[in-house]
């Protein structure tokens, strides 16, 4: 099988695939199950110097496997992770062998003081996330953890923040590496039977999180890798071996996962990163680092756009299956595809949008030239 061990932030990672911050790790014994579960290393919910005020019910799940939370950072107070949870995460790191990561907020004062103390239980690193907004604060925030501990830091970016590569290039003076992206919202989903959200929050709103933001984390990863040679942990829909490829090709070198676990269960990260290796291998590659940044290399200027009509759609006739979903999508009535018949194109209409090449399970449509 390919080799599955990432070299990042001075530490060796049995595997790529890590828990990101949230409920799935917001405890010791969660921790040690992540560990358990194939982690290939370890991270631990958020704490501030206060406990979050967590409104309740926190959770729900909304299409597939997506979940709005309003679940904030931890609601056990910071003494509670010092005295008893650390302990049980970093005995889980020690005897799995994996590194440890800290996640800790949100402002100057939060992290000046948190910093030093998880350096000082024995933490392998910290990964800082931040509230605010204007530039200059986010800087005074870096710089002042910098100051404050010696062990690598990495700044949680959200896109909230504005153009994630400019925010990077101002933390990379201060930083050892990047997390992209946080959750996206708010977001509002309304019962129509009850007329109620399954949020306990104000106004119900949510945080949303899972493979509808998969597009937006990707593109996150991209835009900060092209921006910093510094590691950087992709983080938002990853459910799938396939994900983890797609974040490694854009430039990641570690995953998050938080959403699949919650509705999984622990045992979803070895899961995913067997079937990364199991990708690997059957696409003849001996190790994830063969595969990371193909895409971010590939595309690191940008690639040739083209606006006319010099391609349109081509089935394969072996590979068709009469399917017929090809013309159903065909809004140009460009595609037929008669019932128990092989589909065709009609080229003078086909309008090259491609949309039936994402719908074909069957990879038995391409885009050709004209003619």
């Amino acid at each position: 099988m390919a080799n599955l061990t990432v070299q990042a932030f001075g530490k060796a990672f049995t595997n790529p695939v890590i828990p990101a911050a949230g409920p799935n790790v917001g405890s010791g014994r969660l921790v040690a199950l992540s560990a358990e579960g194939g982690a290939g290393g370890l991270l631990t919910k958020t704490i501030s110097r206060i406990a979050a005020p967590v409104p309740h019910p926190n959770m729900a799940r909304f299409g597939k496997d997506n979940l709005l939370n309003t679940e904030l950072w931890s609601e056990l107070p910071p003494e509670a992770w010092f005295e008893h949870e650390y302990g049980l995460s970093l005995d889980a790191a020690r005897r799995h062998n994996l590194p440890i990561i800290a996640s800790a907020g949100y402002t100057r004062d939060d992290l000046t003081e948190l910093g030093p103390r998880l350096q000082a239980v024995g933490m392998d690193m910290i990964e800082f996330s931040f509230h605010y907004l204007d530039p200059q604060q986010l800087v005074d925030t870096a710089a002042a953890l910098r100051e404050a501990v010696s062990i690598p830091i990495i700044a949680k970016l959200s896109l909230h923040s504005g153009d994630l590569g400019e925010v990077a290039a101002l933390l990379e003076p201060y930083v050892d590496g990047f997390t992209c992206i946080n959750s996206l919202g708010p977001g509002l989903i309304i019962d129509p039977e009850s007329v109620t959200s399954p949020m306990g929050s104000k106004f119900g709103y949510g945080w949303m999180s899972g493979p509808a933001i998969k597009p937006l984390a990707l593109r996150s990863v991209f835009e900060v890798a092209r921006a910093t040679d510094k590691p950087v942990i992709g983080v938002g829909g990853v459910t799938t071996g396939a994900d983890v490829i797609e974040f490694m090709m854009a430039g990641a070198a570690l995953v998050g996962v938080c959403t699949a676990a919650i509705l999984k269960g622990p045992g979803v990260y070895g899961k995913i990163a067997a079937e990364a290796g199991q990708w690997l291998d059957a696409h003849g590659y001996s190790s994830i680092d063969e595969v990371r940044g193909l895409y971010l290399e590939k595309y690191r200027v940008g690639q040739r756009v083209v606006t006319g009509l010099e391609s349109a759609a081509r089935v394969d006739p072996a590979r068709c299956k009469m399917c017929t979903l090809c013309e159903r999508v065909c809004m140009y009535e460009a595609m037929h595809a008669p019932v128990k018949q092989t589909a065709w194109v009609e080229e003078e209409h086909c309008a090259a949008c491609g949309l039936c090449i994402s719908v074909c399970q069957f990879d038995a449509i391409e885009l050709v030239g004209r003619g």
